[in-house]
């Protein structure tokens, strides 16, 4: 039997709020949005083009409150790669995206650490 991963779990404070910052910031594609009942829905977004998922979780208790924006206790949580780091990185910084640094050249490619709306460190990042 194959596996992968088929989602990653996102602790949101709103649907709508991260729907939004995805889907209009990050140019990310909205898969599903279901509701479940009256306070969860189940809510997926990933990269265009891509089998990555990110399944949004609206925190439901006071532990899950905590964890939004802190998901890795600091360090970098996720990695977005790209074909094009100028296009995305341009496009990015348009939509109000903020980069923690500029753009840097690493052995391994080209990338910046920016934050998601609730203060989560990613990368953009194109391998060489």
């Amino acid at each position: 039997m194959a596996q992968h991963i088929a989602a990653v779990t996102f602790v949101v404070k709103d649907y709508d709020e991260a729907i939004t910052f995805f889907v209009r910031k990050l140019d990310f594609e909205l898969v599903e949005d279901k509701v479940i009942d009256d306070d969860k829905r189940w809510v997926v977004v990933g990269p265009r083009g891509s089998g990555t998922r990110l399944l949004l979780g609206k925190a439901a208790t006071p532990e899950q409150l905590r964890c939004v924006g802190d998901q890795t206790g600091g360090r970098v949580f996720l990695f977005l790669e790209t074909d094009d780091f100028r296009r995305d990185y341009e496009r990015m910084l348009a939509q109000g995206v903020r980069f923690n640094e500029s753009p840097r050249e690493e052995v391994y490619g080209t990338v910046a650490v920016f934050e998601d709306l609730y203060g989560n460190k990613w990368d953009l990042l194109q391998r060489r």
